[in-house]
């Protein structure tokens, strides 16, 4: 896969492993959101390190000279399966996925103009718009069923708005190591790795549920080595070839895959205003696909961390947003 197409290629690959987690969780009704997500993304992000030894060793200068950004991605990557798997738990996988994706794209935008200083297009922000808005209806669709308490969904949709920060947050850093010609296989060993690591302590507390049975084992097996192994090296795929606050935005077709797994797999039923909230998600990636070009002046991020290549215009078909797609 090459170019802007490849990388969103990536991403919505990513977005449909990602979408499996919450019916798979299903199969392990023993184990706490904490110990999924510490098993998930812990054992996940130590198999990214593993795999990049190699790119870690020729990197080691240029990762210790930004050991700081490295270890603020560590940290957002630690707390984001926390928050995200604790969120489900208390409001419910609808809203707690809901509320945590339709968050990020947001707070990707804001790192972006904040750190960045780089204006948001008005083609993201209408497809930012209908992402959150097809999230929305989503929630909406769920809304008649039994809720634990009112306490129980405010905090979850609090901790799906930390996890959509910090989904945003280590999105944003893993880009900005690569812009600064740190490879895509050191970047996310190394943000991963540290991440996963952080995670250990959480998983030795909390995991015992996950051994407590062969299903809940090949759960969690599956959970870190296919949603978040094979999932995040995607991820960091497509990070090399569009823009954080873009790829936050495609992959808001992550509760869309969650809510028809929900109904195909686990026999929920999903209302007319849910598939409304489909169908306006599918909007969001047309115009994502089809948003015309701007591209003034961008340097997009070379793949093998090598230097920014010349900023030139993208053709309109290939282009995914204005001025934020790269090569």
């Amino acid at each position: 896969m090459r170019g802007t197409a490849g990388g969103v290629a990536a991403i919505l690959v990513t977005s449909f492993l990602w979408g499996t987690t919450g019916t798979a969780a299903t199969f392990a009704p023993g184990a706490g959101p904490l110990a999924i997500g510490a098993a998930a993304l812990g054992v996940g992000g130590l198999l990214q390190a593993a795999i990049a030894l190699p790119a870690l060793r020729r990197s080691r200068r240029m990762l210790r000279d930004r050991a700081g950004l490295v270890a603020v991605g560590a940290v957002a990557v630690a707390v984001y399966p926390l928050a995200f798997y604790s969120s489900m738990h208390l409001a419910g996988v609808a809203i707690g996925t809901v509320v945590s994706l339709a968050s990020a794209p947001l707070a990707s935008g804001l790192l972006e103009l904040l750190l960045e200083r780089r204006p948001l297009s008005r083609w993201w922000m209408l497809a930012a718009f209908l992402g959150i808005l097809g999230s929305a209806l989503l929630c909406l669709s769920e809304a008649d069923r039994p809720a634990a308490s009112a306490a129980d969904t405010a905090a979850g949709i609090g901790l799906g708005l930390v996890a959509g920060a910090t989904y945003a947050l280590y999105s944003w850093v893993v880009h900005r190591l690569m812009a600064h010609r740190v490879g895509r296989a050191a970047t996310m060993g190394a943000v991963f790795g540290a991440g996963g690591a952080l995670l250990l302590p959480v998983l030795v507390l909390t995991g015992a549920p996950l051994l407590a049975s062969a299903q809940s084992f090949t759960v969690a097996a599956y959970m870190a080595l296919v949603p978040m192994f094979l999932g995040y090296f995607l991820f960091g795929i497509g990070l090399t070839r569009v823009r954080p606050s873009t790829a936050t935005t495609l992959t808001l077709t992550e509760p869309a895959v969650a809510a028809v797994l929900a109904v195909v797999v686990v026999g929920e039923l999903l209302t007319a205003l849910g598939w409304a909230g489909l169908a306006v998600l599918a909007a969001a990636l047309v115009v994502l696909a089809l948003a015309p070009t701007n591209v003034v002046g961008h340097r997009p991020v070379q793949p093998d961390g090598g230097p920014p290549a010349p900023a030139h215009p993208v053709p309109a078909q290939a282009a995914v947003t204005p001025h934020r797609g790269t090569d």
